[in-house]
């Protein structure tokens, strides 16, 4: 028999987990490419000031912004490092995560498979074994090797009742391989989120948080209309059910990305922000 006592301890240990919060909420800054590199403490600081807490950078310009990064108090966590060094120049990749290690990130991501490197099943299978060789180098620096999706991946494969992202995830190594979940994208690729993190958890230490308009029909590349992109809140996804499985299944980062703004990609950002410190999760 469970006492008065016992049952007021539950109840407020079941009320404190309906209340949770994100602990800390993180920026990719590749939403903020087109105004950054000329003013980047400027932005920078209205990035901290918005409450953002962790960034994901992309190798492409953070040289150009590095030492006004490291002046903040932004914690650095993942990269974005140019796909050709994980692919066809992975002589370049070790001396690139030396260098991300060395400034604190602990993630590397491979972001993007252009669509002319797009294939079917054998083609995804080669990426993964590439993959696998990349993780295992990660390790080695002390990093962990993280791939990025858009919607092609969702595309099924035909008679086996899985899709290009199972294939992968089935191909490459849980110990050397993570995802990075774009939940826009997942949705775009007509999957839900919620379902995908369930089917992998454990997997997924990174998330990309972002809305997606309501009536894109799922498609499996990215020709969706500017406008599609939305803040967070602001779209179609459900976002509260998709941040507590998240919670519920291992995700240790969330980075807020818009890809298109409709003006100030700063503002943008503030509205995610304002939205996701509403949310008990």
């Amino acid at each position: 028999m469970i006492n008065r006592r016992q049952l007021l301890a539950a109840s407020a240990g079941a009320l404190t987990l309906e209340a949770r919060k994100l602990k800390t909420i993180g920026v990719q800054l590749y939403t903020l490419r087109s105004v950054i590199e000329p003013q980047a403490k400027l932005i920078l600081s209205q990035v901290q000031e918005a409450g953002y807490a962790e960034v994901e950078a992309v190798r492409g310009n953070l040289a150009k912004i590095w030492d006004e990064l490291k002046a903040t108090k932004l914690k650095p966590v993942s990269l974005h490092i140019d796909t050709p060094y994980f692919t066809t120049q992975s002589d370049k990749l070790v001396p690139a995560l030396d260098d991300a290690r060395a400034k604190g990130f602990r993630y590397a991501v491979c972001p993007y498979i252009a669509p002319q490197d797009r294939g079917g099943v054998e083609v995804i299978k080669k990426l993964a074994d590439t993959l696998n060789k990349a993780g295992e180098k990660c390790k080695t620096s002390g990093m962990t090797l993280a791939y990025h999706n858009h919607a092609f991946e969702f595309e099924p494969v035909p008679g086996g009742g899985k899709t290009l992202l199972d294939v992968l995830m089935e191909s490459t190594d849980p110990k050397l391989v993570a995802l990075e979940m774009d939940i826009m994208w997942v949705a775009v690729g007509g999957v839900d989120p919620v379902d995908l993190l369930r089917k992998y958890k454990g997997r997924v230490p990174l998330m990309h948080v972002k809305d997606l308009a309501a009536g894109v029909k799922p498609q499996y590349n990215e020709k969706i209309p500017r406008d599609a992109f939305k803040e967070a809140g602001a779209g179609s996804l459900k976002l509260p059910q998709i941040l507590k499985t998240a919670m519920d299944t291992g995700v240790k980062h969330f980075f807020v990305e818009q890809d298109q703004t409709p003006g100030d990609p700063m503002a943008s950002l503030k509205q995610s922000m304002a939205y996701l410190k509403t949310l008990n999760v």
